[in-house]
């Protein structure tokens, strides 16, 4: 059951560009100069991304004035909001004391900002990095060098970032030779992919059967224990308990990719809501406070390969801005922060998280649109402020795995993402790919907002389905 968008879809681009006419123009001003119009794929809408003078908090005010309730807030990680004091208020008397922007130097933020991640996750050893795509590329490089084998199994529809062995089965493919079993970018020898196995998120049946045909050759799994990109869904604990006990028993490594999931649910990982503890584990976004800041955390056994005693066997060495001052006095701030607060913070993110996925269903069931959103907990995450929404073609479609809510067939794939987008940026409210999460700078009248957004736009669905 596949519907043709593409008129409705230029309705609603040209509605944009006479809505946000400043930010078209300045948009065209950039093709010239940027691909694509700038330097991060995902954030260039179509027709154009709106551009932004000014955030705080939960708004953001663009080019033409407009003041957008943002649910993206920043890829996820910017959990208290945008330029939240409790960080702009250490960055600024930094720089007011000629202290933030020296480089290739150390300073004891680094160790502080280390003992709390190694607090609250129970990993031995930290190293820094600056992205979550770096973060994930030396956790997959210490595990081979640390097993001595080659081969990265991942799950299907699993973001690891633009690195080599994460650009394998991300985006879903229909077709014969569909699914995930395939390679996302140009330039990436068959070498290095042919050695990147994908598997399916929480079937325990094909993991299973992954580790016994390869098991004695996997150098690691790479998993997210609450998946980003492929859902916005938790893994089942089964899935979890599974992939432990078999990276154990073949000696591979269980990498936890927690750049998303991190400090998200509670002041520490995500993992240890299951009870499982993996060997590496990868961490970003909200720890930064808003700064560019990735970890990957781990065994000391396996972390020391970055280090002189072990001749530095894998180049975990660094780039210029690794440890940048200004980023740990941010990250320092965050996590001290959230690890203070923690009793307030979570609860009443969950709850507000529950109350979005309510709403955006609310709305679309009350134009007679059956819609659903993953982004909720199970029986061991307590909640979610994460909510991805979905259009099945059937109401009794479970939506537990990425292959589901992204394939054509069992869901409508364009009117969760560009529609409800650039549905919802005619409303003034800012999601990205049909999802978005709540942070504590979002209040009752922000909810409300949002509510009145979604029911426009399922108002707006509705005429155009008739």
């Amino acid at each position: 059951m596949t519907r043709n968008h593409a008129p409705f879809l230029a309705d609603l681009a040209a509605a944009y560009e006479r809505h946000a006419p400043q930010s078209a123009a300045l948009n065209e001003r950039a093709l010239h100069y940027l691909i694509d119009g700038g330097s991060h794929s995902v954030r260039l809408k179509e027709p154009f991304p709106p551009r932004i003078v000014s955030a705080r908090g939960a708004w953001l005010q663009d080019e033409d004035g407009h003041h957008i309730l943002d649910f993206w807030q920043g890829h996820l990680a910017n959990i208290l909001g945008h330029n939240p004091q409790v960080v702009t208020s250490v960055l600024a008397d930094a720089f007011q004391n000629r202290h933030g922007l020296q480089l290739g130097m150390t300073d004891r933020l680094q160790v502080e900002a280390a003992e709390i991640i190694c607090r609250q996750t129970g990993q031995e050893r930290v190293r820094f990095t600056t992205s979550g795509s770096l973060a994930t590329m030396y956790a997959i490089l210490l595990a081979r060098a640390f097993t001595g084998r080659n081969l990265v199994l991942k799950v299907g529809g699993g973001w690891h970032g633009a690195q080599p062995w994460g650009l394998k089965g991300v985006r879903y493919k229909t077709g014969d030779s569909g699914g995930y079993q395939h390679t996302e970018s140009a330039g990436i020898p068959a070498t290095v992919t042919d050695e990147v196995l994908v598997t399916r998120y929480n079937d325990s049946d094909q993991l299973r059967d992954q580790f016994a045909r390869h098991g004695d050759r996997i150098s690691c799994f790479l998993v997210e224990p609450f998946i980003g990109g492929g859902g916005l869904m938790p893994a089942a604990p089964e899935f979890l308990q599974t992939a432990r006990e078999l990276t154990h028993q073949c000696g591979a490594l269980l990498i936890h990719d927690e750049v998303i999931s991190g400090f998200r649910f509670r002041a520490g990982d995500v993992s240890a809501l299951y009870g499982v503890k993996p060997d590496l584990l990868t961490l970003g976004k909200i720890i930064g406070g808003g700064m560019p800041v990735a970890a990957v955390a781990g065994r000391m056994d396996i972390m020391e390969l970055a280090g002189r005693e072990k001749g530095n066997q894998v180049k975990f060495f660094g780039g210029t801005y690794s440890g940048h001052t200004s980023s740990f006095i941010a990250a320092k701030a965050m996590l001290t922060h959230l690890v203070q607060h923690e009793k307030e913070i979570y609860p009443a993110l969950s709850e507000n998280g529950e109350r979005m996925r309510q709403i955006v269903v609310a709305a679309f069931k009350e134009q007679g649109i059956y819609a659903c959103c993953t982004g909720g907990g199970n029986e061991v995450v307590p909640g979610s402020s994460l909510w991805m929404v979905h259009f099945p073609h059937r109401e009794d479609v479970r939506l537990d795995t990425p292959e589901k809510v992204f394939d054509p067939a069992v869901c409508d794939t364009v009117l969760n993402h560009q529609v409800m987008d650039l549905g919802l940026l005619l409303e003034n409210v800012h999601v990205m790919g049909g999802h978005g999460a709540i942070s504590v700078a979002h209040t009752e009248k922000d909810l409300e907002v949002f509510n009145q957004a979604c029911r426009s736009l399922a108002h707006r669905v509705c005429q155009y389905l008739k």
